[in-house]
């Protein structure tokens, strides 16, 4: 489930607690969470709401001035079912913390290795890991765009290889491009490993 920076921030500090939704089957349940540009946000509950009986309260707790502006930004088709989402933060993304931790003893440093040696082995077109990492570090903030094209790759796919780094709390996204988290430029100083391995 996605939500836009600003209603993710609003449930972040409280100001907004409900979403609505149009879906053909139901795509969460209570109890589900999900990662936010705020952090971790949690599904508390999940109830089927007739659109026009979208309540003047509800429709702020969403972010909206009222029911009507809640109707028309319902996406799907009129005869799908429109549910009433009550969400709460459930703290911050883990891979924020995981980012700045940077004391990497030689475990962390294999265990990191394993995981990036898995991702090269499933790829279709080789170790990419290394050169990835690399290319963020000598070119900070850089166009994704840019980055694909330097590598010769689509940016589509590219991006995704990036989230994946991201996760292990080794890169940070900004608005334009990505850096090395300090975990990530400590990992590249420190592995041992070869393969396709940037230049320093």
């Amino acid at each position: 489930m996605l939500l836009p920076p600003k209603i993710a921030h609003g449930v972040a500090d409280g100001s907004l607690s409900v979403a609505f939704r149009r879906w053909q089957k139901q795509a969460v349940k209570p109890g589900s969470e999900f990662k936010t540009v705020a952090g971790v946000i949690r599904v508390v509950s999940v109830r089927t709401v007739m659109p026009e009986k979208i309540t003047k309260v509800d429709a702020i707790r969403a972010g909206h001035p009222d029911p009507e502006s809640v109707r028309r930004r319902l996406a799907g088709d009129d005869d799908w079912t429109t549910y009433r989402i009550g969400l709460e933060y459930a703290g911050e993304d883990p891979r924020v913390a995981l980012r700045g931790q940077a004391e990497l003893t030689p475990a962390d440093v294999a265990a990191i290795d394993t995981k990036l040696e898995r991702l090269d082995r499933a790829s279709s077109f080789g170790p990419w890991t290394l050169r990835t990492l690399g290319l963020i570090r000598d070119h900070p903030l850089r166009r994704a765009p840019d980055l694909a094209e330097l590598e010769g790759r689509e940016t589509a796919p590219f991006k995704i290889d990036v989230r994946k780094l991201k996760g292990m709390g080794l890169t940070i996204s900004h608005p334009v491009g990505y850096e090395l988290s300090p975990r990530g430029s400590v990992y590249l100083a420190r592995t041992r490993r070869e393969a396709d391995r940037p230049p320093t």
